[in-house]
């Protein structure tokens, strides 16, 4: 992607020369706030909202130029669940392969593999209604790997279900990436992207302010966290220490904030002199949403009221 643009017809300037390369492979985190531009871009990848400006191109083919070919190139899972509910799964996949012009018997052997890869082929034959919150988004997920696709784009395909499910669906992406597809993700959940990606982009105002890999981008923040499990009851003074921001979760649990450079041992001191005994401690798993909210500013959400990706009632991937 280069130099991207796109005003709509009112006058918004929705992207302002984004410019991102995703390597082949890559599991690839999208972030922004609310109305920053990234439904628009993934809009533009997925060829549903037409560019105002710059180039696309899919593995090397223009988006613009090849249309189709690129297309083919693509699946994408929108975040509303756009499949029939009162068809079967195993049917739901082969008609949408018969749709790109798959044979059946080819169709009918892809749909078992994605199945069983998103732990759904003992209900391949039951109606999609039945099916729980999460296997409706796995099915989602296996309805566009039908395709075969070389980029698979996910548009908050976790919203709304609770974590179990979310994991669940993480293995599923796991091996999809692990067997070579390229992921594109964009999500609202800050530890998912976190868990699954290697390289990120933070998009604001219609501009990226900061691409690259994830370990890389995360060891830049100079605050580090930890949250600890505390013998006995809290006093209802908690020490102060200078350089540190320490909070009660509830009354068994502190939550501190701490300069990397800082000696831990000074902590454990000051809380040792204030009669808190710690029983455990783990790292909090936060520090996205501390780089996330250095760049976009304090009070920004993630969540797009409507995902442009999301919008079309069309298969993914239709030319």
């Amino acid at each position: 992607m280069c130099d991207l643009r796109k005003t709509y017809d009112n006058g918004t300037q929705a992207l302002k020369g984004v410019s991102l390369d995703v390597v082949p492979g890559d599991f690839f985190a999208l972030l922004g706030p609310n109305g920053a531009g990234k439904s628009t871009l993934i809009g533009i990848i997925s060829s549903l909202v037409n560019l105002s400006g710059g180039q696309v191109e899919v593995f090397g083919t223009d988006l613009v130029a090849h249309r189709s070919e690129a297309m083919r190139l693509i699946g994408l899972v929108p975040q509303e669940i756009n499949f029939n509910l009162f068809e079967k799964p195993f049917d739901i996949l082969v008609n949408y392969a018969g749709f790109y012009g798959m044979p059946r018997r080819e169709a009918e052997q892809l749909a078992e593999v994605e199945l069983r890869r998103a732990h759904l082929w003992e209900k391949a034959q039951v109606m999609s209604r039945t099916l729980s919150g999460g296997m409706k988004r796995r099915l989602m997920i296996a309805r566009a790997m039908m395709t075969q696709p070389r980029l698979l784009i996910l548009d908050e395909p976790t919203a709304g279900v609770d974590i179990e499910i979310r994991r669940d669906m993480w293995r599923v992406l796991k091996d999809i990436n692990a067997a070579g597809t390229t992921i594109i993700l964009t999500t609202h959940y800050l530890e998912e992207a976190e868990h699954l990606c290697r390289n990120l982009a933070i998009i604001n105002h219609g501009q990226i302010v900061t691409q690259g890999p994830m370990r890389e981008l995360l060891a830049k923040l100079d605050v580090e966290g930890f949250l600890f499990d505390i013998d006995g009851e809290l006093p209802a003074q908690l020490p102060e220490i200078e350089g540190t921001t320490l909070t009660a979760i509830d009354g068994h649990t502190l939550d501190l904030d701490m300069p990397r450079a800082m000696d831990l041992n000074r902590v454990f001191a000051a809380l040792g002199d204030a009669g808190i005994r710690v029983r455990s401690m783990r790292t909090k798993s936060n520090r996205l949403e501390e780089l996330f909210v250095r760049l976009t500013g304090p009070g920004e959400t993630l969540a797009d009221p409507a995902p442009a990706a999301a919008a079309p009632a069309r298969p993914a991937g239709h030319p």
